[in-house]
């Protein structure tokens, strides 16, 4: 686990902008079965993927398109939430960070840390959009 003054400026780059701090596993449940489209990110310390995968996040809510809903648990912080969320997003294996996103419950697109890492933000905010225009 992580101290929380060590991740409290990377939860508020995703907060800051609206995303809702999943930290429950019943937040998770309701976040994701909800009606309609849901934005999951699993956020990270990981310097090398997280440094470009939460700026990504933020640039893909400015398209017109996007989810009814948008959040994010943090991995090595929250536990019993992101375990949750990772129900969710099998058959894919654990991997943070990550992006998943969910219509009427269901995973409908999913991003992978290897799809992240070496990647610039606007690259993983275009596929991100992409998904957005086809499921929201």
């Amino acid at each position: 686990m992580y101290p929380p003054e060590l991740v409290a400026p990377m939860k508020e780059e995703l907060t800051s902008v609206g995303f809702e701090d999943l930290t429950t596993t019943e937040q998770v449940d309701k976040a994701i079965t909800s009606e309609g489209t849901a934005l999951v990110v699993i956020n990270s310390v990981c310097g090398c993927a997280a440094a470009n995968a939460r700026p990504a996040a933020k640039i893909a809510i400015s398209n017109d398109k996007k989810p009814t809903r948008i959040a994010t648990v943090f991995a090595g912080v929250d536990g019993d939430a992101v375990a949750q969320a990772r129900k969710y997003t099998l058959p894919y294996p654990p991997s943070s960070p990550s992006m998943a996103l969910f219509k009427d419950g269901k995973l409908v697109h999913f991003i992978e840390r290897h799809h992240i890492e070496g990647r610039p933000a606007e690259m993983i905010a275009e596929n991100l959009a992409e998904a957005f225009n086809e499921y929201c």
